[in-house]
């Protein structure tokens, strides 16, 4: 699904003279690389703000101990997701809020938002899934209207842009109060371990964030607050510096791909394309396609025989997962959630795909559907 080898072959020269030179001097934690990447991501991103942390998961758990959310609040988010989302949620004790998604963009639908809000919400907590941004413009407003915190959980769409009505143009994840990014490796801005970060324009939050993802430390040995141990190692920083400066060529290489997908499978009948909402551009953190009378399983491993990687995200949306049985949940119509689960596939998206890779991944489902 990923070429991380051949990535690491284009950039191994800048990658392991930055690494020795961490190695050297022995800077592994706090090192000149992670505040150097710090500034050039808030650079890249136009955010006032961004506070690297240990891995995404930490970045929504963070995000949500310093907006102050407690036990049985309310927290409105898809089930159409990956786990991490809601996971942090049960570890705070929050009431997450299942609505339903968009059948055309896979993202949180607002007006399903809207029907969900009561007097104990208290955060949205938008997903920008497989690289396509949420409509921000309608949830900032239903959020300015309900008094409601914006969590944006921005894993798999970074560098993308997002346009508002008035033709302004910002990047995903600067959007919300907070915004919530992952680099492990699979992401299209990913390091060689796990990585993630926090992103806000507020400055009291951010340094509620800084403390929090630092022992709930104000100054070295003086607790504050309950927090925890959330770093970005210096070696990791060093990674993420150097493919930051690739970002945009990386998402233009997955365009290319699925621009190669879209017009191979335009003439099928039993395959719908990825949609394309007008004001975000799809950065493409996954391709994925909806079925439509085909055996998914069947396809899976026909592709499986050829050598090819498929895989389905996400077989079993959040609300049914076992982990929420025990804790208290509440659902909303979730009748294009679980008619997704059943007919998606993703097929191979990354940065190094050829033309007769793309070929081949292409006849061989042709061959199964046709």
């Amino acid at each position: 699904m990923v070429d991380l080898v051949t990535q690491y072959e284009n950039i191994k020269e800048e990658v392991q003279t930055s690494i020795n030179s961490i190695l050297e001097k022995a800077q592994f934690i706090n090192g000149p690389d992670v505040h150097a990447f710090k500034e050039e991501l808030e650079q890249y991103l136009g955010v006032k703000h961004v506070i690297p942390c240990a891995n995404g998961t930490d970045a929504l758990q963070i995000a949500m101990m310093a907006l102050d959310l407690k036990p049985g609040d309310e927290v409105i988010t898809p089930s159409y997701t990956y786990i991490a989302t809601t996971e942090v949620m049960g570890l705070l004790r929050l009431k997450p809020i299942f609505v339903d998604c968009d059948p055309h963009t896979f993202n949180i639908d607002p007006e399903a938002i809207r029907k969900a809000i009561t007097p104990n919400t208290k955060a949205i907590v938008p997903v920008h899934l497989y690289g396509q941004a949420c409509n921000m413009e309608e949830i900032r407003a239903i959020a300015k209207e309900h008094n409601l915190f914006v969590i944006e959980d921005n894993a798999q769409a970074i560098g993308s842009d997002y346009t508002f009505a008035d033709g302004s143009k910002v990047k995903t994840g600067t959007i919300g109060d907070i915004g919530c990014t992952s680099f492990f490796p699979s992401k299209n801005l990913g390091c060689y371990g796990d990585g993630g970060a926090l992103c806000t324009n507020n400055d009291e939050l951010a340094e509620k964030i800084k403390m929090i993802a630092n022992h709930g430390q104000s100054k070295r040995y003086y607790h504050d607050r309950v927090g925890c141990n959330s770093r970005l190692d210096t070696i990791q920083a060093a990674v993420l510096r150097i493919k930051l400066r690739k970002l945009d060529e990386y998402i233009a290489a997955r365009r290319k791909a699925a621009a190669y997908y879209d017009n191979f499978f335009a003439e099928f009948d039993q395959v719908k394309t990825p949609f394309r909402d007008e004001k975000t551009n799809h950065v493409f953190h996954q391709y994925t396609l909806q079925l439509e009378g085909v055996d998914r399983d069947g396809l899976v491993e026909h592709l499986a025989a050829k050598d090819i990687p498929a895989m389905i995200y996400y077989p079993v949306p959040a609300h049914r997962q076992k982990m929420f049985a025990e804790l208290e949940t509440e659902c909303g119509d979730l009748t294009t959630t679980d008619w997704l689960t059943s007919r998606v596939i993703s097929l191979p998206m990354h940065t190094e795909l050829e033309e007769e890779q793309l070929a081949y991944i292409c006849n061989s489902v042709k061959e199964f559907i046709k």
